[in-house]
């Protein structure tokens, strides 16, 4: 072979290998480009973003609104399609809505039909569960339900009936697309169990049943992620990892959690906020001695509590929360009377009190977990570092960008944690009270945050945060945002909004 065709073949090799790596390049810039699932890429709340507005609300850096039925999912944003699921609590009908993104007008909408609702908190929604899209199909998830696949013009590809489930905060889990599989983490009372099915067709590959007993406590709403060829699940009371093509487990680490929120990535380590509600003291309101229960509320002056007489107090209660329904668990009258003479005397109280001590003792510490990606088989407590135990979020997935590692709780208090040395960097309180059930996302190098009553928060990254401006939306927010393109898209309890910076 002579030397020019030696380098003809060099030159030839080179150019495919550029081309290559150039549409790799390419599909990478498209999927970060997109919003795909619950919280975006691998559900990690950070958007590849342009610039995106700092103060906005309806009117302001509005590119436009459009009302919406009721539903606590968050907007599914591939190419210029946003994908929404619905409830219509008057006709009783569950909706996958497909939206155009230039404008917001409905391109099309599918209704699904059940039998029976299914049910769950008094802050649930039916259509709770983010949908998730790989640019070709378009996958739905309803507890009601179960799993229905739409092609990007509305055409049902295939539908995996499952019976509706059952728990008591109702299954507000969200699905993915991992390479060719839909993956499902499903936790109720029916049935507890991880699921993989082919995309194209539903057709089951693997299903992982859980052991761990489903109680009233356990939320398992949790979105999966994926590093490499390993499927990261926040389970009830454990956080595992799978392999995704056989369902395989990999490693599990148990840990105090009703596996609420959605782990994050960071580095070597999955970042896993483990709630529980008596995790902390805060959650643990102390409970009076009988004398001063007397000394605070005996009217007739008897020595004893009646019924009238008898204060609010607390078994566990979320402080920070104080609007949002069913916000802990009481002290029940009925269950302090035990000789049922309608009185409440000293010796009852006290027997009370020891039985809910006891009871309080019988949940862990949680926390804000760094787990070892590449762990195996069961993974010891010393291997699992806490980098926190106070101001843990229940519902707000953490975040992280690199360095520090954000969560912001009830009452908008906001935690950073420097991920390396396993510090608290600052905790402060936003603009954003009471409850917060939409998870935090970060563009633009910028930080919003967003409060249950409507409110969100603009800080800046790193230790030394700067609020930017504080956003009324008008309306109550429970579901988390999406950003794409220097977009940022809210979806409130009554309309969905894109606002876009000038």
């Amino acid at each position: 072979m002579t030397q020019s065709a030696e380098m003809r073949i060099e030159f030839f090799a080179v150019h495919r290998w550029c081309l290559m790596i150039g549409g790799c390049v390419l599909l990478s810039l498209q999927a970060n480009a997109d919003w795909p699932q619950f919280r975006g890429p691998n559900s990690s709340g950070v958007a590849d973003s342009g610039s995106v507005p700092v103060e906005f609300g309806p009117g302001q850096n509005e590119l436009w609104h459009v009302p919406v039925a009721p539903g606590h999912s968050s907007p599914c944003i591939v190419g210029k399609s946003i994908f929404l699921t619905t409830f219509d609590e008057e006709q009783k009908r569950l909706s996958l809505v497909c939206l155009d993104r230039t404008d917001g007008k409905t391109r099309w909408q599918r209704h699904v039909s059940v039998e029976t609702m299914e049910k769950g908190h008094p802050s649930f929604n039916p259509a709770s569960s983010s949908p998730t899209c790989d640019g070709e199909r378009v996958v739905a998830y309803f507890g009601s339900f179960g799993l229905i696949c739409f092609d990007l013009n509305g055409n049902k590809q295939w539908e995996l009936r499952m019976p509706m489930t059952k728990s008591f905060a109702g299954n507000a889990t969200s699905p993915i697309i991992a390479g060719d599989r839909v993956i499902l983490y499903r936790g109720n009372y029916i049935d507890h169990y991880l699921l993989a099915v082919d995309k194209k067709t539903g057709e089951e590959l693997w299903k992982i049943p859980q052991d761990e007993k489903f109680t009233g406590e356990m939320a398992c709403t949790s979105c999966p992620i994926v590093s490499g060829d390993k499927l990261i699940v926040h389970s009830a009371r454990s956080v595992q990892a799978f392999d995704v093509a056989n369902g395989k487990q990999l490693w599990m680490t148990k840990c105090a959690t009703t596996a609420t929120s959605t782990p994050v990535i960071c580095g070597d380590e999955v970042i896993v906020a483990a709630w529980n509600k008596m995790g902390e003291p805060e959650l643990k309101p102390p409970f009076p001695t009988f004398d001063e229960l007397v000394a605070a509320h005996d009217q007739d002056d008897d020595k004893l509590i009646s019924r009238v007489e008898f204060p609010e107090l607390w078994i566990f209660h979320r402080p920070e929360g104080i609007e949002a329904p069913m916000n802990g668990g009481k002290v029940h009258f009925e269950r302090v009377d035990r000789d049922k003479d309608q009185q409440i005397g000293a010796d009852e109280w006290a027997v009370q009190v020891k039985d809910l001590e006891k009871f309080r003792a019988g949940y862990g510490t949680h926390g804000l977990l760094a787990i070892p990606i590449n762990s195996e088989g069961i993974v010891a407590p010393d291997k699992v570092r806490t980098l926190e135990t106070q101001g843990i979020s229940e519902v707000p997935s953490p975040l992280c960008d690199g360095p520090y590692v954000y969560f912001v709780k009830n009452g908008g208090i906001l935690t950073c944690m420097d991920v390396r040395t396993g510090e608290r960097v600052y905790r402060i309180r936003t603009p954003g009270r009471g409850t917060h059930y939409a998870s935090p996302v970060i563009a633009d190098d910028k930080l919003f945050t967003l409060s249950g009553d409507g409110r969100v928060t603009v800080l800046t990254l790193g230790p030394d945060p700067k609020i930017l401006a504080t956003n009324e939306m008008q309306d109550g927010v429970y579901a988390s945002p999406a950003v794409v393109d220097g977009t940022i898209y809210v979806r409130t309890h009554s309309a969905l909004f894109a606002f876009q910076g000038p």
